[in-house]
């Protein structure tokens, strides 16, 4: 039983990183708009002034007013991490067949493509001071594969979040605008060892609160608060007991996201309303979050973006500091279980979760009328190198890159070239 109890164990261990290939460039283990095709370029910055549909959609429901008529987005990306990891002792330390022996390696799992697609539906037009919004976006998701390397025991599996978000904002005056999510997230994921567990579905809620004010002509403030998505993976893994007259265990695995608080800034003060200013802050709530409250502290973000407009151009760069959310004094009791082999699984399970780097940077481009009434962008970004030591045993490395471009169809009102003074960056015109 002891060996079935390290089996399931370590199959946790391995499939809380099956974000690990899309996460490389998150907070944790959310992206917060940092693969957005506009916002992506700008470190993801776009609490106050989203510059691309799917961004306002993801973030500050309130932000949604700011875009005019019809405006329908599609967008893909690319994620490529470079995952390395050093294991010197067995898992379990005791037992005299550990499942895990020592080993140093690199993930062999490839990159993870995205998609990105939302619609946004401006009503004013019918006398309503209100803006609608639906999308489908990938906020989570990846593969992680230490199969090359016998001693890691197989180590394999994918993970995948998507979620569907009706966003609803109204202009209450011409300064005030507030919003509100709600959000259907859908989730599957496989354990690594054949016959231990399979794909398995599971759905949740996640709600958000947001509001902007134009303080100035030139500035806007916004914010926003983001519930927890609480999933339940129920009878995830079925475990098979040494002893055959044992019934086998069916086991339930919990996991949340986090709640999220974001407050925004943005200003076009500079160069004739050209140059956009902004910065986002972060605060997200890990130790309230089911599975990663015993590995990660809570984690506070500062996102930063500039976007210069030169005609139909825009130019783009964004620097992310992200705070390590790393937990110095893990639990062992992760998603509702207790880890076999005591703090050497939990550092284990660290490691595997590890997105230390605190530094990121992002650069992007934008065209306005490619052809009259769409608009193209176009981002990328690094994650620098960034090690991490974990108890006596455990080392990761870990470093990334991504890619990612979209395409915006403006209709009606959307589609109008001349930009407002006032609101010369707001992405709607």
């Amino acid at each position: 039983m002891k060996r079935s109890l390290a089996t399931f164990g370590l199959w946790l261990v391995v499939v809380s990183i099956g974000t690990q290939s899309v996460r490389a460039q998150s907070f944790g283990t959310e992206l917060h708009n940092t693969l957005m095709p506009a916002s992506g370029g700008m470190g993801g910055v776009s609490i106050a002034r989203p510059q691309d549909v799917v961004s306002a959609l993801n973030a500050n429901p309130a932000s949604i007013t700011q875009f005019r008529g019809t405006q329908f987005m599609f967008g893909g990306g690319w994620a490529e991490p470079t995952f390395n990891m050093t294991q010197s002792a067995p898992l379990p330390i005791d037992s005299p067949n550990p499942l895990v022996r020592p080993y140093s390696a690199k993930s062999q799992a490839p990159g993870t493509p995205l998609g990105n697609i939302g619609v946004i539906q401006e009503l004013e037009e019918f006398g309503l001071p209100v803006t609608v919004g639906v999308g489908f976006l990938n906020t989570a998701g990846g593969f992680v594969d230490f199969r090359q390397v016998p001693e890691s025991n197989g180590t394999n599996t994918g993970m995948a979040i998507f979620n569907a978000p009706m966003v609803i904002g109204a202009q209450l005056t011409e300064r005030l605008s507030i919003g509100a999510t709600t959000s259907l997230g859908i989730a599957f994921f496989d354990g690594p060892f054949v016959g231990a567990g399979g794909m398995t579905p599971d759905y949740a809620l996640r709600g958000s609160l947001g509001a902007n004010y134009q303080l100035t002509q030139f500035t806007t403030v916004g914010a926003y608060y983001q519930t927890s998505q609480n999933y339940r993976f129920h009878d995830a893994v079925t475990i098979t007991p040494i002893d055959p007259t044992m019934p086998k265990v069916p086991v339930t695995v919990d996991m949340n996201l986090p709640q999220n608080i974001g407050l925004g800034l943005a200003n076009n003060a500079m160069m004739d309303g050209n140059l956009l200013l902004a910065m986002d802050i972060l605060y997200k709530l890990w130790n309230e979050a089911a599975l990663y409250q015993s590995i990660y502290d809570n984690q506070w973000v500062v996102q930063l973006g500039a976007q210069l407009t030169q005609g139909k151009w825009k130019y783009r760069t964004g620097y992310v500091w992200a705070e390590n959310p790393i937990d110095p004094s893990p639990d062992f009791n992760i998603g509702g279980v207790v880890q076999p082999g005591g703090y050497p699984s939990v550092y284990y399970t660290q490691g595997l979760l590890a997105i230390t780097s605190q530094h990121r940077l992002s650069f992007g481009l934008g065209r306005r009328d490619v052809i009259p009434g769409v608009d193209f962008d176009l981002m990328g970004g690094g994650m620098f190198r960034d090690e991490q030591q974990l108890g006596p045993a455990t080392r990761t490395s870990i470093e990334s890159y991504w890619l990612g471009f979209g395409f915006t169809w403006r209709f009606n009102r959307g589609a109008i070239t001349t930009p407002i003074q006032s609101n010369a960056n707001v992405a709607s015109y």
